[in-house]
């Protein structure tokens, strides 16, 4: 296990079962063994590449005024996940790079966000995603550390119950923490609310299964990978997430 924070990472490891209950996971569609069939792509399927990527861009595209201002001056990496839809589970996630030329897209795939789509007041158990400019600044999962850039912290205890549906087993084998209500700097799996319980937490990026999650943002296996070993502390990364029609106003 990587570990920063030790003391710290150690506690939350202990509870990550309580975590994931209350987490990103919770009691999702996944867990029920249902969904509501938004956005079936299959587990590893990529967005199309359609043009060829974009490069030397001033501005990160499809972001408004309101919220361009909010990236971070300091930020370097900026993940863009573009939904659908106020209400669909359906996103594209890009990874965009800034160089001395401007913004350059690093990355693209095909994701998912919460079944219910997108809110600008995130409440636990809502099942949708909060729209806002997160940091990422911790990574963690079941699978050994493939190269990430972020502490990475590999445990066992990132694993779903055993009663959560079989398509959600490896949702977990990569994690990255999004800054939302939790406290930077700890291990993925650590519990603390610093803004309290019922505004939620346990928000993620992570593997998809196929449909909509509880909150989290899912891309493929080679998709997680690739922005863990992209995403640096040093480039101050952060994401910006949103339905497009928010995040363009």
């Amino acid at each position: 296990m990587r570990i920063a924070g030790g003391a710290r990472r150690t506690a939350a490891v202990a509870v990550a079962g309580l975590f994931l209950l209350a987490g990103c996971g919770g009691a999702s569609d996944g867990a029920r063994g249902s969904s509501d069939g938004a956005g079936k792509k299959g587990r590893h399927g990529e967005a199309p590449s359609g043009a060829p990527a974009t490069t030397h861009l001033k501005n990160i595209p499809q972001l408004g005024a309101a919220f361009r201002a909010r990236v971070p001056a300091a930020a370097r990496q900026v993940v863009a996940v573009y939904g659908k839809g106020a209400d669909s589970a359906d996103a594209t996630l890009v990874l965009f790079e800034k160089g001395a030329k401007g913004w350059d897209q690093k990355g693209r795939w095909a994701a998912h966000n919460g079944r219910r789509g997108w809110t600008t007041g995130h409440h636990e158990g809502d099942k949708r995603s909060p729209v806002g400019v997160f940091t990422l600044t911790d990574a963690g999962g079941v699978l050994a550390d493939p190269g990430a850039k972020l502490p990475y912290t590999h445990t066992s205890a990132f694993t779903p119950p055993s009663y959560w549906a079989k398509s959600t087993r490896h949702d977990f084998d990569h994690v990255i923490a999004v800054d939302y209500n939790r406290v930077k700097g700890t291990s993925p799996l650590d519990p603390t609310r610093p803004e309290g319980q019922s505004k939620g937490g346990g928000i993620w990026l992570h593997l998809d299964h196929g449909s909509g999650t509880s909150g989290c943002v899912s891309i493929s296996k080679s998709g997680m990978t690739s922005l863990l070993r992209a995403l640096d502390p040093a480039r101050h990364p952060v994401v910006v997430m949103g339905d497009k029609a928010r995040l363009s106003a």
